[in-house]
């Protein structure tokens, strides 16, 4: 039977590269966005060319009151597009960044981190698992930022640290259903994370490469074949592991 996955935040970055993944490997996609409803749906389209499903639907993961009506949605997709009451795997991905030193950090930018990173994720998860097939994959978005430090990001990775201490409460909670629950944690990628700054920016480009083992930082391409792996039905003996993809960043 073919899989169905929910990807949040997935129609830019790292989500983007993930749903694709996932659909060259033979899933179907449930990609969600905030604002960009023609990003979402160009994803929607490049899929449906592999010959794959795929629906994009709103919702702001900041805001927790939005979960409800969105469930809503993934119910009726679920039945029209796939008849079926159930999906199989929950990305979350989601999220944004703030670069600010710890001294300069507002209350706004800390309670809005959280409440993407920790708050959404939290509750989104516990809203769908009705949804979410025995047997499933959860996989969280963390950070190669938890495991060292880079100035300006202490509350990003404070708020990503979180998801990797629920990510592992997750897997012993929802084992005896059969689902798995891993940390995906990305180095420093080339994406419009932070308005592109690693992209853009030759320093920081330069800076977070001399970092890294492999000489380089990371592409979109080197973080969503993973994620796919993990979904994979012979990889289900992988669970509450934080997963670091970051070319041998800081080692």
């Amino acid at each position: 039977m073919t899989t169905i996955s929910i990807i949040t935040g997935g129609s830019r970055g790292l989500g983007r590269n993930t749903a694709i993944s996932i659909a060259r490997h033979g899933g179907d996609v449930i990609l969600t966005y905030r604002s960009s409803a023609e990003s979402a749906n160009a994803v929607v389209a490049e899929i449906e060319s592999m010959g794959r499903k795929a629906v994009a639907l709103p919702l702001d993961v900041s805001d927790i009151s939005t979960i409800p009506a969105f469930i809503d949605n993934v119910r009726s997709v679920l039945k029209s597009n796939w008849d079926r009451h159930s999906f199989d795997h929950l990305i979350n991905n989601a999220g944004h960044g703030e670069m600010v030193p710890f001294t300069e950090t507002a209350e706004a930018q800390f309670d809005l981190l959280f409440n993407v990173h920790v708050k959404g994720v939290f509750f989104l998860t516990q809203a769908v698992l009705p949804l979410l097939a025995d047997g499933g994959r959860i996989v969280n978005f963390s950070s190669g930022l938890t495991r060292v430090s880079f100035p300006g990001f202490s509350a990003y990775s404070a708020a990503k640290g979180a998801v990797e201490v629920l990510s592992i409460y997750m897997a012993k909670e929802l084992g005896n259903r059969g689902i798995t629950v891993n940390t995906i944690a990305p180095g420093a990628i080339e994406t419009d994370f932070l308005g592109g700054a690693v992209r853009d920016t030759p320093e920081y480009n330069e800076a977070f490469a001399s970092m890294t083992a492999l000489g380089r930082v990371g592409v979109p391409d080197d973080i969503g074949p993973v994620v796919a792996s993990l979904l994979r039905a012979d990889n289900r003996w992988v669970t509450a592991q934080r997963i670091e993809v970051s070319g041998g960043q800081n080692i």
